[in-house]
């Protein structure tokens, strides 16, 4: 008999990072578990991984529902490989005139939702002898930038996370690596954060040549994990060359 292969959980597999990262885990050899809300975009993915020969399952899942998540957890097998990947921007107003209402919805689920997940996820983690926790942040997480309050502040909590844990699971068998991606472009992020205006959309991506894809985030969350489990990725940050910070990227004329 063949050896049962290693489960890693990816939250906000329903698209973007989390279905590209779900994607390469699974030609890694890792069972995948889908996560998100979306389970009918769930679906389609764990269909087209079938369909490739991997092995892959759906469940649906609200990581702000900390009852669903803990759920979710008791009914894992087992549990190698966590990719908090669940996120997102809404709004980029200034602090003076924020919504409080999306810097709330964006702390519930960049910051509260890798906590449930985690804490929830931890003991099976542990209990694998090699386990790996991936926090998905964001360079919005290291440097703040005009009209990102809300969203700076919420990945600066799960910077936050992911090295405060590394403190308090040191001497574990449990791995934390953190993956800051600067500019990606994928088909929702900007478009959820402007509530479906695509010129605005469009226009963070204006001229700029190359963006990140989504699959570029990917291989590099495939990459860390993978690596001897000595082996720690503090923290990796990606940007497309035309970025040089948050708030310095080169565009076209």
């Amino acid at each position: 008999m063949s050896p049962r292969p290693r489960t890693a959980v990816v939250t906000g597999a329903s698209s973007g990072i989390g279905a590209a990262t779900a994607r390469r885990l699974a030609e890694a050899g890792f069972h995948v578990v889908l996560t998100a809300r979306r389970a009918d975009r769930l679906a389609a993915l764990a269909e087209e991984l079938a369909a490739a020969g991997h092995s892959a399952e759906v469940r649906a899942l609200d990581v702000t529902d900390r009852a669903a998540v803990d759920a979710f957890a008791a009914a894992l097998d087992s549990c190698h490989v966590l990719v908090n990947n669940a996120g997102g921007a809404l709004g980029a107003d200034p602090v003076a005139t924020a919504d409080p209402a999306e810097w709330r919805t964006m702390y519930e689920v960049n910051v509260l939702g890798v906590l449930h997940v985690t804490q929830a996820l931890l003991p099976a983690l542990t209990a694998s002898g090699d386990g790996t926790i991936v926090v998905m942040s964001s360079t919005a997480g290291l440097g703040t930038y005009e009209g990102g309050g809300g969203y700076v502040a919420a990945k600066h909590g799960a910077h936050v996370i992911a090295e405060t844990l590394r403190l308090e699971l040191n001497g574990q068998p449990v791995r934390v690596v953190e993956i800051a991606p600067g500019m990606v472009r994928t088909e929702e992020f900007a478009l959820t954060r402007f509530r479906g205006d695509s010129d605005r959309a469009a226009a963070v991506y204006a001229g700029v040549d190359e963006p990140l894809t989504a699959d570029d985030v990917a291989d590099t969350v495939a990459w860390a994990v993978t690596r001897p489990a000595h082996v720690n990725v503090d923290l990796l940050v990606l940007r497309p060359r035309a970025q040089a910070s948050n708030s310095k990227v080169h565009r076209r004329q």
